[in-house]
């Protein structure tokens, strides 16, 4: 039962490959994704093109596609295009594509003073750290049997099994492990800009964090060379200088570098190279993790969100793989760098680091910090000419306009939640999407496409794949509750609902599953089956829809 031994359990069956799917399957889910959205002779010209595809070019296509799979072995096809994709992308990662999470107060409120509540959730991160470089951090699986697929018996069966079968013994036994090679990147890594193709940088040697006050750099080590972690008296005597050293802000803050769309960023970042600022710049990118102490308090959950969603702009690294984020009145949160991975992983880790720091506090409130000496703590200077000083005003002046723009606007839902639909035998997140689609076509009077994220982690480096939730059942039914309530009896519309529910699930299973699908229907464990892929699909929801912009 050791957590060692779980790590290899899990490496060995963890290790199938996203199936290609066939390619007149794709076809007819895409031709079902069209039709709530297009009249009837616009979906036949659409089916019509979709046929002449699947016949022509598309098959050539899906030839390709499959040699490709063969000749790349090691990973899933879907992997390096997945990369590809938002390292590509040249929009700026603030608000378009670095999401946050929050996370609750510590519940004995003399821990949330800032100091406190980031001493001890640095602490946190770093002991998640070296349980992930030591190989004690415990797999992500999910046990539809917690009980049984827990103990020594279900282990010791899995272990004998032969390696090419034993990710179909953990099926047959309801545990579902899900693909970790993301966790390689959460520390000690930075997205790089480049021309058209930002590059992922990652330094495991890298001993010391950075940390953000009132847009000043600062890096000390927080771990020795043997990976023993900084007294936390330490630390905390660290991050008490930082806040009293940091007492205005710099003339330039290099932050906002950052907001700015990735050409423009990575021209700019060449220029600073050029000045000198290479081993800054190094330093930066190879620390543990960002901390950022924010001089400000959130009043309520609108500023809350702006704050950890962008910030002010000058405190913040928005390249690193993570920034965790306390303010004035230790209030926290993740502001995550999405290329690397999805919040699958971020999530794990910040539920660990939050359940860690709380039951376990590093130090208590009052507490003396250790003399400053015990370790060097440095502040980042950069060499910055007329032309950098020029790119950083520009880049201020348009992420505060772009800012200008953004509203957040809070809703809570009260009558009724997860529990009362789970008891109702109807998909919660099928009743949320399906709420969505009501309330987009009372208020713009058409059916409206709609994008979902389903977690593909079950598979080798598994990332995410897209459910389209606008359908056939779901049009007929945001029909009937807006424009034609009084013909339809209550339990006729029950009945629609729970249809939507039936075919939302089986859209789940398609997007995590792929042409698994057939198999999974064929080992008659579909309700378990389904239960996974909600599980996913809410800790999805969680980091990619509820908490984000």
């Amino acid at each position: 039962g050791h957590p060692s031994c779980e790590v290899s359990f899990v490496l060995k069956f963890c290790t199938s490959r996203l199936p290609v799917p066939k390619l007149e399957d794709t076809v007819k889910r895409y031709l079902a994704a069209q039709k709530p959205l297009l009249d009837d002779d616009q979906y036949r010209n659409t089916e019509r093109i979709a046929r002449e595809f699947e016949k022509g070019v598309g098959r050539k296509l899906h030839r390709d596609l499959v040699e490709f799979d063969k000749k790349n072995k090691h990973t899933s096809y879907i992997s390096d295009p997945w990369f590809d994709m938002y390292l590509c992308a040249r929009d700026p990662v603030v608000l378009n594509f670095n999401p946050f999470i929050s996370l609750n107060p510590d519940p004995k409120e003399a821990y949330n003073s800032q100091v406190v509540r980031a001493t001890n959730l640095v602490v946190s991160s770093i002991k998640f750290l070296n349980s992930l470089n030591n190989e004690l951090l415990r797999p992500d699986i999910y046990y539809v049997n917690p009980k049984w697929s827990q103990s020594r018996l279900f282990k010791k069966f899995i272990r004998l099994l032969p390696t090419s079968v034993s990710w179909y013994g953990a099926y047959m036994v309801n545990a579902y492990p899900l693909d970790m090679s993301q966790y390689k990147r959460l520390f000690n890594s930075s997205r790089i800009p480049k021309l058209n193709k930002d590059e992922l940088f990652t330094n495991e040697l890298g001993r010391h964090l950075l940390v953000m006050r009132n847009g000043h750099f600062y890096v000390f080590d927080v771990l020795d060379p043997d990976g023993n972690i900084l007294h936390p008296s330490e630390i905390q005597a660290q991050l008490i200088y930082i806040l009293q050293d940091a007492d205005r802000l710099p003339e330039f803050s290099l932050c906002y570098l950052t907001t700015e769309d990735r050409n423009t960023w990575a021209a700019v970042r060449q220029q600073l190279l050029e000045a000198g600022n290479e081993d800054n710049l190094r330093k930066i990118d190879s620390a543990v993790f960002c901390l950022c102490l924010d001089n400000i308090s959130p009043k309520d959950d609108t500023e809350l969100s702006h704050c950890m969603l962008h910030g002010r702009g000058f405190n913040r690294w928005f390249d690193k793989s993570f920034s965790l984020i306390i303010t004035s009145d230790g209030t926290a949160g993740v502001n995550f760098e999405h290329s690397w991975g999805d919040g699958v992983a971020v999530l794990r880790f910040v539920n660990e680091v939050y359940r860690n720091s709380t039951r376990h506090p590093a130090i208590v409130p009052h507490s003396s910090p250790a003399a400053l000496s015990a370790t060097k703590c440095e502040r980042l200077e950069f060499k910055l000419n007329d032309s950098i000083q020029s790119a950083i005003n520009a880049a201020r002046m348009k992420f505060e306009e772009t800012n200008e723009k953004i509203s957040v606007k809070m809703f809570e839902f009260r009558k009724f939640g997860k529990e009362f639909l789970v008891k109702q035998k109807l998909s919660p997140d099928a009743v949320f999407q399906l709420a969505c689609q009501i309330t987009a076509y009372r208020q713009f009077g058409k059916i409206i496409s709609s994008y979902e994220a389903c977690s593909t982690a079950a598979f080798k480096h598994g990332r995410t794949e897209t459910i389209r939730p606008t359908s056939i059942v779901t049009k007929q039914c945001s029909h009937a509750f807006v424009d034609e309530r009084s013909k339809h009896s209550v339990a006729e519309l029950r009945n629609m609902i729970d249809e939507c529910s039936k075919y939302h699930r089986r859209l789940q299973l398609e997007a995590a599953l792929g042409s698994w699908v057939t198999y999974i229907f064929r080992s008659c464990i579909l309700i378990e089956a389904i239960r996974v892929v909600e599980s996913l699909t809410e800790a999805l929801l969680l980091s990619k829809l509820l908490i984000r912009h």
